[in-house]
């Protein structure tokens, strides 16, 4: 008996879950000693590049890489067979047209098309915390924390994305949950703590009304067990997992990043520039290392010009934040041809573009429904 009067009394002592902070406040997080991690917006904080890290142009330019390339002509056979492809790959087209249009003129144009990849680094730290377990911790007694910078990683593959989470070592400290303060668990919102709640059947007269007989949901009882706790009257807090403490650590967070810049000279044609960017071109030019100059003298000025902007806003967007592993840019060759054909009375276009020898036809004259992509 005296075993249910605690058991009750602990119940009341607890707390409502929606009373309680969502985070810990931040004078609960002393700074480590003889070590400032300067957090800011939340407890968190872009940790700039030092410059031991900052790469640097070396004395010498790499050798710049032109390579040859060979683009054939279009022709008018070559026209017809990438249409025929294109149509026969379309459930809702029909190939008579294609088979059966004469071609009129045909317009090749040599599109160029710039890229710069910046490949970068950057360190993010943040305050997190984790059920603490009685494990051993790896606090400010064993030690001082490195700085961002000094932890040594696997870096990936050069141009290849991607994040990963490191715990800092010697920065953990073991604090009361500050969900639930302490207890483990928080009173059930539900039934407020008594494991029961009125029953909805009856609304709690244990019987429905006009009907003599008792209410069978709740057994005549009028009351019902609370489903959101199971009867218990408390749920175990979801944030320490039911320990009452918490482990709480400094978290690096590490994310390569490949930065784009792309740029294609204009064509003046009635085609969508946004097709470009999902097709092959032929390679004509590259130049990679930790970091890239700028093109000059290039046979066109847009793409030296491009090269030169490029350059510039990758190295705006990431000074001081982030450090460059390397660079890599490129110069493709991008064949665009257009197609003026005649059938039946009626002229029509077509474009054949990249060295997939795609095809975009707006308008052509065999479609049977409106369910079918154009691209």
């Amino acid at each position: 008996m005296d075993g249910e009067q605690n058991e009750e009394d602990s119940i009341m002592d607890l707390s409502y879950e929606v009373d309680s902070p969502l985070a810990p406040p931040v004078e609960l997080l002393e700074q480590l000693a003889h070590y400032d991690w300067s957090f800011q917006d939340g407890g968190q904080t872009q940790s700039s590049s030092p410059s031991v890290f900052l790469r640097k142009l070396s004395d010498q330019r790499g050798q710049t890489v032109f390579l040859q390339h060979s683009i054939p002509i279009m022709t008018e056979e070559m026209a017809r067979n990438a249409l025929l492809s294109f149509v026969n790959s379309r459930c809702c087209y029909g190939n008579r047209a294609a088979g059966e249009l004469v071609i009129q003129d045909l317009r090749q144009q040599m599109l160029y098309r710039y890229r710069l990849e910046t490949f970068s680094e950057s360190r993010l730290s943040e305050w997190t915390f984790q059920p603490y377990t009685n494990h051993s911790v790896d606090g400010p007694k064993k030690g001082t924390s490195p700085r961002p910078w000094d932890i040594k990683v696997h870096v990936p593959p050069m141009f290849q994305e991607e994040t990963k989470k490191f715990q800092v070592p010697h920065s953990s400290l073991v604090k009361d949950c500050h969900k639930c303060q302490g207890r483990g668990r928080y009173k059930c919102s539900g039934c407020h703590g008594a494991g029961t709640m009125r029953c909805a059947s009856c609304s709690g007269a244990k019987r429905k009304a006009k009907q003599s007989r008792r209410c069978q949901v709740c057994s005549g009882s009028g009351r019902k067990r609370c489903s959101t706790c199971s009867g218990r009257g408390n749920k175990t807090c979801a944030t320490c997992k039911g320990e009452k403490k918490l482990l709480h650590f400094i978290q690096l967070v590490i994310t390569w990043k490949n930065s784009l810049f792309e740029f294609v000279t204009e064509h003046h044609m009635n085609f969508p520039e946004e097709l470009l960017a999902k097709v092959r071109g032929e390679n004509i030019f590259k130049d990679e290392n930790v970091m890239v100059y700028p093109i000059v003298d290039f046979p066109k000025q847009e793409i030296s010009l491009a090269s030169q902007r490029g350059i510039a806003e990758h190295s705006t967007a990431l000074a001081g934040r982030s450090r460059v592993l390397q660079q890599r840019q490129t110069v493709e060759l991008i064949p665009l041809t257009e197609v003026q054909y005649w059938y039946q009375g009626k002229s029509y276009l077509y474009y054949i573009y990249g060295l997939e020898n795609k095809v975009y036809a707006a308008d052509y004259p065999e479609r049977y429904c409106c369910g079918c992509t154009i691209i």
